[in-house]
């Protein structure tokens, strides 16, 4: 790559820098790639992945470029978040909150200057967000803010999406960590017409053609012609047909039970469509995890920067037993590495 690839060492206290660290052990697909986070976590993290074997070092470079040069097997770390002192593993810490906003933020503002190629996040955990006071509850709320500052403009003005993928199948949500309740008020034309369109651009860009985007309904059977609720007849398919006369690829809405299977790409059976687009968080999400967590990549859409993370949270019942599963993260990475590609 001619930048290097920020990797974020989300809630120290969680399994981010052992599945950082399991990652440039293997070293595959982290050439290129530094830590953007603290030197005593990232080598707290080495440490339970290394065990009795070889040494995986960790080394303090001074600017992304360096990351460039660096030989295999070795975690080069800017020190963007340094703790004083580590918080204890498994419990939430206000310190762990603040050092992961902090190198996110930092990640994300290198990234709209130009100076790094993107990030992948390793995980954040909300209670240790909200116990430092960062008033977001999430990486994405946190990096559509950045944007927005960065562009000058209100955060309502840069509207992104999440994307769950994986080499099944892929899902963009209306609406992401809301009360169901609130979920369900978010289906309005408005706001899966935008979704429609972020989704559409941003596949656009990696397939190299306009992407088959499917639409699940709100209601069971999508409302049964509104028996089951009018919120397909009112929103859901006004925006469709919105979409449709700008020239883009979307059907449906279909009844939420079976359109992720119509949509799945397996052995012997090529999926329908190229994406699925969800009205809420569970009904998008569920069918992507349930193929598998290791193989999932959270991908925010809609953001003028590459920004991928692996689909878990993280982990503080198994954080520094050496059990945590890189597989997310590594596919996390190759996902950046392709979008920053296109």
């Amino acid at each position: 790559m001619r930048l290097a690839l920020a990797i974020t060492q989300g809630d120290v206290a969680g399994i981010g820098p052992e599945i950082i660290a399991h990652a440039f052990l293997d070293g595959r697909e982290t050439a290129g790639c530094f830590v953007a986070g603290d030197l005593g976590a990232l080598r707290r993290g080495a440490r339970v992945v290394a065990g009795a074997g070889a040494a995986l070092p960790v080394v303090e470079i001074e600017s992304p470029a360096e990351a460039l040069a660096m030989p295999p097997r070795c975690i080069p770390v800017l020190p963007v978040a340094p703790l004083d002192v580590l918080p204890p593993l498994g419990q939430v810490s206000a310190q762990a909150g603040r050092a992961a906003a902090q190198a996110v933020t930092w990640a994300a503002r290198a990234a709209l200057r130009g100076e790094i190629a993107g990030l992948v996040t390793a995980p954040l955990h909300k209670e240790a967000l909200a116990a430092a006071g960062v008033p977001f509850p999430g990486h994405t709320e946190l990096l559509q803010a950045e944007a927005a500052r960065h562009l000058g403009r209100a955060s309502s003005q840069v509207p992104v999406r999440m994307m769950l993928a994986n080499d099944e199948l892929r899902t963009v949500l209306v609406s992401i960590h809301v009360a169901l309740r609130e979920a369900i008020a978010a289906v309005t034309v408005r706001n899966v017409a935008q979704t429609l369109q972020i989704t559409h651009q941003a596949l656009a860009r990696v397939l190299g053609r306009a992407p088959r985007i499917a639409v699940a309904g709100l209601n069971p059977h999508a409302g049964e012609g509104g028996l089951f609720g009018r919120e397909e007849i009112e929103a859901i398919a006004p925006a469709i047909a919105s979409a449709r006369a700008d020239g883009l690829d979307v059907s449906g809405p279909y009844a939420p039970d079976t359109v992720f299977m119509r949509a799945r790409h397996a052995p012997g059976h090529p999926g329908e469509f190229d994406v699925v687009v969800a009205m809420y968080h569970d009904q998008g999400l569920i069918p992507v995890k349930y193929l598998g967590v290791d193989k999932g990549v959270n991908v925010t859409l809609g953001l003028p920067l590459v920004r991928t993370s692996p689909d878990h949270g993280t982990a503080f019942d198994i954080a520094g037993t050496g059990r945590a599963d890189p597989a997310s993260l590594v596919e996390a990475i190759r996902q950046a590495r392709r979008l920053a590609a296109a």
